[in-house]
């Protein structure tokens, strides 16, 4: 059995216990949390504090580290790298290059191997748009996301200063859409493919021009994007907004000779986006005891892991059944 820790045990942590209960050749070893353990609830794993992970490294074979990209992760990896073969689901996509350095360092250092950005996207995502670009060199990719709700957004409104919840919803531009799939969206910009719903529960008293204006400002997360902010209530929120679905698609189109066109088209429709995306971790998981088992030591991405490595079933049966 692969021993997991999840490290972090929010929306997404819960996603991967719930994700490690489904498979035959995994289980959680103990859950990590920076709270008071007392108060963790989990589907049944042990849990323990943060402070006491260095007891847990010889009793798990990967760490899956579950914290918030905005400010979490930058941490969280490099910090369990030193104890654990690990994963995270960093998607700050222009940070992952210095994410990826720092945790290449950290896991050189140990011996260890760490995997980051595994997800939808950056994750499965990531390898399509490989793929349609391997397949179809002359042409090109459109990635949209939504409609539904990013954690990662939804968690770096959260850390604004009187916000008390929000929730993020991305949603794609229909024409855009349209445009992709006819190989005419080229010349679209962020602001045209994309606009962003923010519904947050503000402290009472806060300044909410200033939310506002910070949230419109924020580099990366709003500030490229058409972004509307409504306020609402607690009630509101969980009455509204208390699902976290989520989906998107990557479309390539491109040319095999003149006039002859082709499109590869991958879309996720998501009911719970922690939990598909915890789904993503826990199969990443495996394969990085498997790598690490072949001594692969620091940093990699999903550009270099296996399809056989992703799946629990033996090179035999991925032959017979899925070939």
């Amino acid at each position: 059995m692969i021993r997991v820790v999840i490290n972090g045990y929010g929306n997404l942590g819960r996603g991967v216990e719930q994700a490690v209960s489904k498979t035959e050749d995994m289980e959680v070893a103990v859950v990590l949390t920076r709270r008071d353990p007392a108060g963790v609830t989990t589907l049944g794993a042990p849990v323990a504090h943060l402070d006491d992970a260095a007891d847990w490294a010889d009793k798990a074979d990967v760490c899956i580290n579950c914290g918030g990209s905005a400010t979490d992760l930058i941490e969280q990896t490099p910090a369990a790298a030193a104890l654990f073969h690990t994963v995270d689901s960093f998607d700050t996509h222009a940070r992952i290059p210095e994410h990826f350095a720092a945790v290449d360092a950290a896991a050189q250092a140990a011996g260890h191997l760490t995997l980051i950005s595994a997800g939808w996207d950056p994750g499965l995502f990531s390898m399509l748009r490989v793929l349609g670009d391997a397949v179809l060199p002359d042409g090109e990719t459109t990635t949209f996301w939504g409609p539904g709700v990013s954690q990662g957004h939804s968690d770096a409104l959260r850390r604004i200063d009187g916000v008390l919840d929000a929730k993020q919803y991305t949603l794609p531009v229909a024409s855009a859409v349209e445009q992709a799939k006819t190989g005419s969206a080229a010349g679209l910009t962020t602001r045209e493919k994309h606009t962003r719903e923010c519904y947050v529960v503000a402290a009472e008293g806060a300044d909410r021009a200033a939310i506002e204006a910070e949230i419109k400002a924020m580099p990366y997360y709003f500030a490229d994007y058409d972004t509307t902010v409504t306020f609402v209530t607690a009630e509101e929120l969980a009455a509204g907004h208390s699902g976290i679905p989520h989906g998107g698609q990557v479309i390539r189109r491109g040319a095999t000779s003149e006039g002859v066109h082709a499109t590869i088209g991958f879309e996720l429709a998501l009911g719970s986006n922690p939990e598909f995306t915890g789904a993503v971790l826990v199969a990443v998981a495996r394969a990085v005891v498997r790598m690490a088992e072949r001594g692969e030591v620091g940093a990699r991405t999903v550009f270099d892991v296996t399809l056989a490595d992703l799946s629990p079933r033996s090179p035999e049966e991925l032959r017979a059944s899925f070939l």
